[in-house]
């Protein structure tokens, strides 16, 4: 959509919500298929039908909704980048709550196989990640290794490390799940697919295009796609209903496909 389609970024925002509105009342995204829907912070508290978008979510489509909660990245130190701080979180928490959510999102980005720098990111996750299950909340860990980095096979050897140390100091009543860039060895962490503390071990598409994220993710057993680019890839506010409905149904399907090993 071009620039001229709004005046302001209330109106740019007000544009962007109609397209997620789109998505989530669309036939083609239903619980067959769809666990769950992540959800940015605006688009919590805006409504669908008159209803929060997080109830309509389950209580229309039996979809659960998780929350987005980190404030971004921080700068590049130690070959990562941690999480900013979130002043904000008790708030953003009771809120979720207040909404019914299910769980929370908070992403960290990982650049080089520095051992310092990668348990930086895996510590300031879980620190974060045990409050939010203080909360009532579950959490969803996200450190993204950057499919672009010359050392991810590596900085992947390192993370896998990291995290089954902190899930086993994880209490039986302390669950969470893990967002994971796809693995450069496939099955790479099924160990973490088994893991009693690990709910699910989800995928980010992180930038790999739709087939070629499909194909990696058919070869990881028991990891299932979280994608939102490889989702949304080849959808235009332009198409009509069918059109709209027709490529998401086909993009739907191919990543149930590929989830379903």
């Amino acid at each position: 959509m071009e620039e001229s389609a709004y005046s302001s970024e209330e109106e740019m925002f007000d544009l962007v919500h109609q397209m997620r509105t789109r998505i989530i009342k669309s036939p083609s995204l239903n619980a067959e298929r769809t666990l769950g829907a992540i959800l940015f912070d605006m688009t919590m508290e805006r409504t669908i039908d008159g209803k929060g978008t997080a109830e309509y979510l389950w209580e229309n489509k039996k979809i659960v909704p998780f929350l987005k909660i980190d404030n971004g990245l921080a700068a590049e130190e130690n070959g990562v980048q941690v999480m900013k701080a979130i002043p904000e979180l008790d708030d953003r928490l009771a809120r979720a709550n207040g909404h019914k959510v299910f769980g929370t999102k908070m992403r960290s980005v990982i650049k080089l196989a520095n051992r310092k720098g990668i348990q930086q990111i895996v510590d300031q996750q879980f620190e974060i990640g045990k409050k939010i299950l203080a909360a009532g909340l579950v959490p969803i860990i996200e450190p993204e290794v950057d499919i672009n980095s010359h050392e991810k096979e590596q900085a992947e050897g390192i993370l896998k490390l990291e995290l089954l140390d902190q899930l086993n100091k994880l209490k039986d009543n302390q669950n969470v799940m893990l967002k994971l860039t796809l693995p450069t060895q496939v099955n790479f962490y099924s160990d973490l697919v088994a893991h009693p503390r690990v709910i699910r071990v989800v995928a980010l598409s992180g930038g790999y295009s739709r087939d070629e994220a499909n194909k990696m993710l058919a070869k990881n057993n028991g990891v299932i796609a979280s994608f939102s680019r490889a989702l949304t890839e080849g959808l235009s506010a332009q198409q009509s209903d069918k059109e709209f409905d027709d490529a998401l149904d086909k993009a739907v399907q191919s990543i149930f496909e590929a989830s379903n090993t």
